[in-house]
Order: C-alpha cells, then structure tokens, then sequence
C-alpha cells in the first residue's frame, strides 16, 4: 500500500516542496524514515505512532517505508509529523486517497494528538501559491501567518482527528483571511516617543537625517548622555513598511519562530540590539544548520550595537559584507544560503576607555595611547561605512528641568516620509529606495555640486584625508539633508551639514 502527502520545507527563507511518500508492506514490524532526515525527523516515528494511537486509529503493525522527496537534501524539524501521518492513515485506508494529495500539510504532533505551532509557515505559503493546492493545513496557531499569502486556503487545525475529518469531507474547517489592511492602520504601538528627550537637539536632528536617508550612524558620548535612550527611538521615526517589505521581514521571523502568538505580520520595522559578547554566528547567522543572525532580523529596520569598542573586532569586521551588500551569503560544504540583510545600522561608543574625554563636569583618567588603543578597536573600513559621527555631550540640568516635551516622534515621521517620497519618485526607476543605497552611477546624478560646493569639499578632502568612499558617504548625507528641505539641488549648506557629521575623521586625541 503505497500513499503520498505533499509538505514543504526551507532553503534559507525560500521554499521547496517535499512529498512524503509511505508504503506499508508484509513483513516484519519496522518503521524506517529515509531522504536524509536529521534527528527531529527520525524521531517523528515515536511521535506518530502515539498520535494515531491516541486519536482512537489503528497503527499498522508492518514495514513502514516514510521517504522525504528530494532526497538528496537534508530535512530538519518537526513540520514532518503531520503529513507522515496523514500519510500513514491514508495507506491504510483511513483517509480517502486522493483527497489528501491535494493539500499541503504542515504540523508538529503531541503524543495525545494535538497540532503543536512549527516555523517557517509563511514562506511556505509564499511558495505553495504556485503549486496548484486544494489548500494548507497548518496548525491553528499558525493559520493567521500563513493566511497573509492570497491566492491559496488556509486551514488551521487543532489535532489529528480533526483534519483526518476534513480530508474525509466529515467536518468542515473555515479558511482563516486576516485583512492586512486594518494591520497596517493599526500599527504596532510604540512605547517610546521623541517628546520624552529633553536637550540634544542637534543629534536628534542627525537621527532625522539618517532616518530620512536610511543611512548608518554612530554617536560618541560620556556614560548617561542618552545615547541608548536616543536608539531606542530612531524605530519610531522611520517610515511604515510596505507590504512587500513587512512580508520579507515576517518571513525571517516566521523561520526563527520569532513571531508572537496569533501575530500574522511584522508591521513595526524591527529593532535588534544584541550584547557585546554576541558570536560571529549569533551576529552574521550560521551554525550547523545555518540560521539568520542579527543582522538577518534587523531587515528593513534598525541593528543596534551599544558599547561598539566591546564587541569582538573579528565579529565587528563581518559587518562589512552586509552594510555594503545588504545581504549576508553563508557557505557551508553542502550549500550556500543567502540571508537579505539590509538594516539602517545604529551604533554607541564612549569617548575614550573611562567615558569622560571632553566632559566638563568629570576629569577623563585615559592618557592619549589608551584613547587610541579604545578607538582603534573600530577599524577604518568600518568607520567609513558608516555615515554620521555624532557627538553626544552631557545634557545640561537646564534642558532636564525644563517641563515643556519636545517634538514628537510623529512630527519627525512626517518629515521623513516626505523626504524618503522624494527618493522613492527619484530612485524608483533604478530599484533603490533611500538614499543610502546608492550606487556610484546614481551618486553622479544626482549628486551634483555647484562651484562653491566643490570648493569646499575639495578643501575638506584633502585636509582630512578623506577616503573614496568617504567622499561618496558625505554626498549621500547631503542629498538626504536637501531632501529634508525639499530642494532639487544640494546647497552648500546642506554639504556643510553633512560634513560636520564626521567627528571622528577630524577628531584626533
């Protein structure tokens, strides 16, 4: 008796079809999973063998023959339980054969029966829209994620005999729709606010510029000037994410299983702030079986790195591929995945070792080779990737007393939507969508300087030393800063802005 039921499984955040095929001859008792499964899936045989027991069918006592198809890649995970055995009561004749080759089915089962919630439901729905499916049947808490995807039936089942009911047309199971419409309006609520930063009104309008722009920042300042209070808020400033975007996002969550319970899309662009002793692996994503890192969890949002200096200098030089790329390759002898890496980078460092260099209210104890040592820490390259130093100094009791709330992160949103719209109609035809993203080609059009403005970069260039990509960073700023104020041209004012967001180039100790 031979059956097949179709499931599907993962290559980095993409899709590929697995049928299951089980045949159940004479012979002695025996049940051999095959088609490389890797240790979650050579223990569903105990797992099945429970289920089916204890939904009141009967389990074949015979040879049982599970193969995973293709078998030529590695299967991982518990997603393989429910579709091994759907598969195995449709070979004894429980379930009607030709109805569940029709379905794609996804599940991990408990002992007594009951659907448990896997990962990567929804890119497997991404995918299974083009396989010409009857429907998916997930567990219940995983129906509202995989029901994003339009164009294909999402059914959510709590246990095994409930789906062996509906494959049967004994029981009817409602497809599950979410309107992402109403997600988006009503948004991820944010708990911090702009309102709430008293002082630092030149950092908070560097923020504004690299929000605007989707460009890199770091910010240099003693302990306790706001630097993380600040970086927590940058997330509420930047601009909604579209649907194509908050579906990529959710979909590297959705692998992770990251994302709440009953949540059906990431809506609010993520915010990642790992600690310093973070591995390569934990940062970049890898392992055994490669998984996102950081970086892959920060996309389409914010990657926050508090204590720079900290962070191990080898984990700190892996950041360059993806800052540049926006995306991250990992190869391993058996394949090469790509993870889509592309986050707004957010980084906070003290001044020197002891954190009070130029701090008026506090002597700083660090002679001028440890300030170097502390600093060199942050290699050249990486530092001219990233687009805006900004000096983060104490804020006065004055600016902490004064009882007045600053502007709000929605009028600084409304700023920066307006700016990054300018992008968009800019950049669309070429497929960048901020400013930071571009390239030397588009840098040349629409980058442009008038005479004084070349004079003065020129004059900044060779004083400071300034390397190539350096030079193409401060452009990106000033186009972003014209943007802001709506100008076609980049002024001098705007180069002049943007090049005072380079402390740590003109700034030796």
């Amino acid at each position: 008796m031979l059956a097949k039921v179709l499931s599907g499984a993962l290559i980095g955040i993409d899709a590929y079809p697995v049928d299951v095929e089980v045949d159940i001859a004479q012979g002695l008792p025996q049940f051999a999973t095959v088609g490389l499964p890797e240790g979650a899936v050579k223990e569903s045989k105990d797992r099945v063998k429970s289920a089916i027991k204890n939904s009141g069918y009967e389990f074949p006592a015979r040879r049982i023959t599970i193969n995973l198809a293709p078998a030529d890649i590695k299967k991982d995970g518990a997603a393989f339980d429910l579709p091994m055995a759907i598969g195995l009561l449709t070979a004894t004749g429980v379930v009607r054969p030709r109805t569940s080759e029709r379905y794609l089915l996804m599940g991990e089962l408990s002992l007594d029966g009951r659907i448990k919630p896997v990962r990567g439901s929804l890119p497997i729905a991404v995918a299974a829209r083009h396989w010409d499916l009857a429907g998916f049947i997930l567990p219940e808490e995983n129906a509202r994620e995989g029901a994003i995807v339009e164009g294909l039936p999402v059914y959510g089942a709590r246990d095994l005999g409930e789906v062996v009911a509906f494959l049967n047309g004994e029981k009817e199971l409602t497809p599950c729709r979410v309107d992402t419409q109403a997600l988006f309006e009503q948004g991820a609520p944010h708990a911090e606010n702009f309102a709430e930063v008293r002082g630092q009104d030149h950092v908070k309008r560097a923020l504004e510029v690299a929000a605007a722009g989707g460009h890199n920042v770091l910010m240099i300042g003693p302990p306790g000037s706001g630097k993380t209070m600040l970086a927590r808020r940058i997330s509420t400033i930047l601009p909604t994410q579209s649907f194509a975007e908050a579906l990529e996002t959710t979909k590297i969550h959705s692998i992770m299983g990251l994302l709440p319970q009953q949540a059906a899309l990431v809506v609010a662009r993520p915010f990642r702030s790992p600690h310093h002793t973070i591995s390569d692996a934990g940062l970049i994503g890898g392992g055994s079986h490669p998984r996102p890192g950081e970086v892959s969890l920060a996309h389409n949002g914010v990657l926050f790195l508090d204590e720079l200096p900290e962070f191990k200098k080898n984990v700190l030089e892996m950041l360059r591929q993806p800052l540049e790329d926006g995306q991250v390759t990992i190869s391993r002898a058996a394949s090469t995945l790509t993870y889509p890496a592309s986050f707004m980078m957010v980084a906070a460092m003290n001044p020197c070792p002891c954190g009070y260099l130029g701090d008026p209210q506090h002597d700083c104890s660090c002679t001028p080779p440890m300030v170097q040592r502390y600093r060199t820490r942050i290699s050249g390259p990486l530092l001219d990737r990233i687009d805006l130093h900004v000096e983060v100094p104490r804020v006065p009791h004055k600016d902490l007393a004064d009882p007045v709330d600053a502007e709000p992160s929605e009028e600084i949103r409304n700023r920066v939507n307006r700016a990054r719209q300018m992008q968009l109609e800019r950049l669309k035809p070429f497929g960048v969508h901020a400013n930071a993203s571009m390239q030397a080609r588009h840098i040349r059009k629409f980058c442009t300087l008038d005479g004084e403005g070349q004079k003065l970069l020129e004059m900044v260039t060779d004083r400071l030393g300034l390397s190539a990509r350096t030079y193409t960073r401060i452009l990106k700023v000033a186009r972003t800063i014209a943007d802001l104020a709506g100008s076609e041209a980049i002024l001098q004012p705007h180069l002049a802005e943007a090049i005072q967001y380079r402390s740590l180039d003109r700034r030796t100790p």
